[in-house]
């Protein structure tokens, strides 16, 4: 694990040593605070990658003190540490900037894992500002950066590191993910960047032009024929061919594109001469390709020479912490597209889209700003702009619970409390046995305990 630059920000002074010590231990630098006070004063004379924060403190507290560390700072990383009967307070921290919490009494076991996150995310951030830097020199500019989520930023510095090879990348994806957004964005940082990137939808073609459409005619080659024509992969000569759908190409296209792939060279319909092409490809598909192949639909050789690299892109469902970044974006740009001075979204109508389900992701998003900034009276973004209610959302994790959801809740949680009780009774209240029975941490058992009133 990378050593980390850590404050500790603790009023006990056991606690506070008993972490320092660790820490120290474990090959971090270390730096100690005992109020909220001294703790602006380090953070505002210091730079910090991490600061490990007791919510619970005379005078200022924890959530004073991460507004304070997110004003100065906004790039430090905040773990809240809160007892576990306040877990709502360190979830209202983590809504104001902190990236994770973790309960009294510490667990160092859980403490390592949490550092592991925060020290990979600071690796994946700094990989990011070296990306975003390396488009803004080549003046690139793509909505396929525009994200805040671990997961994002982890998709696209495998794209920064891939890039400069020939190997060829499958993107995996529901459709409106991105996925060719971010095919042009490994494009655009490969040596390929000065040659073209040629896009063919598979699924958007019939049949009976595919071939063609991909690898070119010659003259007479079928009716309709009546002249060459130079097909994607020359035209892609030197630069990059993305298939899109390709889930959709027809088995006898599959083993010319096969043959390509093994020979870098193809024939055009109705030719006898081979063309060799110097061409990368990337492919994209919303389809199951495995289990294509096991249904005979898809080549197994095809798939494999195809996936050297996957990548999955996340639905937006998933990453709900870049909707507010993708909000911002869109609105600025369909207010400048079409003349209209839009400064902002009301919070109600936010925290709306913070909740839907987007079953289209980023490109229902797109539509839906789009519209709202279209149809809007107002320099504000308001509820009524939106295409639905909070009554009409789709139901999701993080959204408001549809007719039954509540009940349904309700069942899980009785079950959950009876098989803790069942536990707890088989473990003799014996709360180590109890949890590795119930494939849980001590710490979480000991939360739930709390939670459901039973004996601990």
């Amino acid at each position: 694990m990378k050593s980390l630059n850590i404050l500790v920000v603790e009023d006990g002074q056991s606690q506070r040593e008993m972490l320092r010590d660790f820490l120290l231990k474990e090959g971090h630098t270390v730096e100690e605070a005992a109020s909220g006070e001294e703790a602006v004063q380090s953070i505002a004379g210091g730079a910090f990658d991490l600061v490990l924060l007791d919510y619970k403190m005379p005078g200022m507290d924890g959530m004073q003190v991460l507004q304070e560390v997110k004003r100065l700072n906004p790039e430090t990383d905040v773990v809240i540490i809160t007892a576990y009967g306040t877990i709502e307070t360190a979830v209202d921290a983590m809504k104001a900037g902190a990236v994770d919490y973790i309960t009294k009494p510490l667990e160092f076991d859980e403490l390592l894992l949490l550092l592991d996150r925060v020290a990979e995310r600071r690796t994946l951030i700094r990989e990011n500002e070296i990306l975003r830097r390396q488009l803004k020199d080549q003046g690139v500019t793509t909505d396929a950066i525009i994200f805040t989520s671990q997961k994002m930023a982890a998709l696209t510095s495998m794209a920064a590191r891939v890039a400069s090879s020939r190997a060829t990348v499958l993107l995996q994806g529901e459709s409106g993910t991105g996925k060719e957004l971010l095919a042009r964005l490994i494009h655009q940082l490969s040596p390929r960047s000065t040659r073209p990137i040629i896009t063919v939808n598979c699924g958007a073609l019939p049949e009976s032009l595919i071939e063609s459409e991909l690898f070119g005619h010659e003259k007479g080659a079928f009716t309709g024929a009546t002249s060459r024509r130079i097909g994607r992969f020359e035209e892609a000569d030197g630069g990059t061919l993305f298939l899109d759908e390709i889930g959709e190409l027809t088995m006898p296209v599959q083993v010319k594109l096969l043959r390509f792939l093994q020979e870098r060279e193809f024939q055009r319909v109705g030719g006898n001469t081979n063309i060799r092409a110097d061409v990368r490809i990337i492919s994209a598909t919303n389809r199951d390709l495995e289990t294509m192949v096991k249904e005979e639909k898809f080549r197994e050789d095809l798939y494999y020479r195809l996936n050297v690299v996957v990548m999955s892109i996340p639905p937006l469902r998933e990453r709900r912490e870049d909707i507010p970044a993708l909000i911002d974006h869109f609105l600025e740009r369909f207010a400048a597209e079409n003349g209209k001075k839009i400064s902002g979204i009301s919070s109600e109508a936010r925290d709306l889209l913070m909740k839907y389900d987007y079953p289209g992701n980023v490109r229902e998003l797109e539509n839906i700003i789009e519209r709202a900034v279209v149809i809007a009276r107002n320099e504000i973004i308001y509820m009524e702009d939106l295409p639905f209610r909070e009554d009409t959302l789709v139901a999701t994790s993080g959204g408001v619970p549809e007719e039954g959801e509540g009940r349904l809740r309700g069942a899980i949680e009785n079950l959950e409390k009876q098989m803790i009780q069942d536990a707890m009774e088989k473990a003799g209240d014996h709360q180590t046995r109890a949890a590795e029975m119930l494939g849980l941490s001590e710490r979480m058992l000991r939360y739930k305990l709390k939670k459901y009133g039973l004996k601990s």
